[in-house]
């Protein structure tokens, strides 16, 4: 059986592999199809898309983007982490512009932290943020930054003195719904999937329902293969993909030494194994019309 992995990333976002890397390193794992999934930005898939043509690689764009779920009863909102794929097709130019606003909005509300920061004589650049979040950068960086410059002892330590929501020189950045992203992936000619489901920490109950609501919406995909989920987890995630009409999708979450445990293509001691069929279905749900 021939394998893929739908799940990764390149130092374009939080990796440390470039992206002819990542591709190379899947050819040397045999896979038979990789998508690129990094987070808010297409770079790495486009860097590496000439040289997995020149080998007649199946390569796949992907995006990974952020959003937030209102669950009753909780204090703040849930993170949600929508995987965006792009199998047969190119992404429509609204989408594109979609994820211009996106990363305009994120370099606004950085530069705004950065002025917030210096009002209390910390000296950060916009420059050494990005140089390591690249289309990612945000809070953490900064985090890492105020750590190695000495203003903070640790990561906790800086986002209770500064970077926290009751930190005085915190700045708000508010991303969008579930429904939201859901929709303008859709919109863009995208396949969304909500990414390692476990996270959401869920009720069984309340997994079905918020995965039904976002199915109402447009959600076509739930990931069931995912380095963070066990035997019983995939189980239970490809059942709940079956009752609810979701295509189930997989990958390891690849970040290269950033997650040195989680191996490519293989997870973590070899608990994703992804069959090739799943790009399969991706490609058949491609040709469903954009809704608008």
């Amino acid at each position: 059986m021939e394998f893929v992995d739908l799940h990764s990333h390149t130092n374009e976002s939080d990796g440390t592999l470039a992206p002819v890397e990542l591709v190379q390193l899947a050819m040397r794992a045999n896979l038979a199809a990789l998508a690129i999934t990094d987070h808010d930005t297409f770079a790495g898939y486009e860097k590496a898309l000439p040289f997995a043509q020149q080998h007649s690689f199946d390569l796949i764009r992907g995006i990974e983007l952020n959003s937030r779920l209102y669950v009753p009863g909780a204090a703040q909102p849930r993170s949600v982490h929508v995987l965006g794929y792009f199998p047969s097709n190119e992404p429509a130019a609204s989408f594109y512009d979609w994820l211009q606003r996106e990363r305009e909005s994120r370099r606004e509300r950085n530069m705004k932290l950065i002025e917030a920061l210096a009002q209390r004589r910390i000296a950060i650049t916009l420059e050494e943020v990005e140089a390591r979040g690249r289309s990612l950068a945000g809070r953490p960086h900064f985090a890492r930054i105020l750590v190695e410059k000495g203003y903070a002892k640790n990561l906790d330590d800086a986002f209770r003195k500064y970077l926290g929501e009751e930190a005085p020189s915190y700045v708000e950045r508010e991303s969008h719904t579930l429904a939201e992203v859901i929709r303008v992936l859709r919109s863009g000619g995208g396949i969304p999937v909500i990414a390692h489901p476990i996270r959401l920490a869920l009720t069984p109950e309340q997994e079905r329902e918020v995965l039904a609501s976002a199915k109402q919406v447009g959600l076509l995909g739930l990931e069931v293969h995912h380095s963070e989920h066990s035997a019983t987890m995939r189980a239970h995630y490809q059942q709940l993909a079956k009752d609810l009409g979701l295509a189930p999708t997989g990958g390891s979450d690849f970040h290269g030494d950033a997650k040195p445990n989680v191996r490519l293509g293989e997870g973590v001691a070899g608990n994703v194994q992804v069959p090739r069929a799943l790009v399969d279905s991706l490609r058949a749900l491609a040709t469903e019309p954009r809704t608008k």
